[in-house]
């Protein structure tokens, strides 16, 4: 009931800035948070930050400082600029919605297909 597609990856040096946006569709009303994660090569998926839908945020310890996570309701979109980039930061981001579903009574995860930020040195 929910779609999500993810853009803005790329390539930049370090020191830069990208900015990374994440389209819901479908049932948008069912959402209760959204979030970015990422995953390097041979790593783990970590998240990287969360906003609920009354906009409260919480960020991982690496990227505190750094990076911004804004959630656009009108435009069902979800944001994550990322600022002060350094190779570390280099991983697939995707994007997260938990939300409700008509045919189930908890919460379930809906993710997006991830876009690919690389940063060098």
């Amino acid at each position: 009931q929910v779609q999500l597609v993810e853009s803005g990856g790329g390539l930049v040096q370090a020191g830069g800035s990208l900015r990374l946006s994440c389209s819901a569709s479908g049932n948008i009303r069912s959402i209760i948070t959204m979030g970015w994660y990422r995953q390097a090569s041979g790593k783990q998926r970590e998240m990287v930050a969360l906003i609920s839908s009354v906009g409260m945020t919480s960020y991982a310890d690496s990227v505190k400082g750094r990076f911004i996570i804004s959630r656009d309701n009108a435009k069902n979109t979800v944001y994550l600029q990322m600022n002060s980039l350094k190779p570390e930061d280099t991983a697939v981001y995707y994007c997260n919605a938990q939300h409700t579903h008509s045919d189930y009574v908890g919460v379930l995860d809906t993710w997006g297909q991830g876009t690919q930020v690389t940063v060098s040195s």
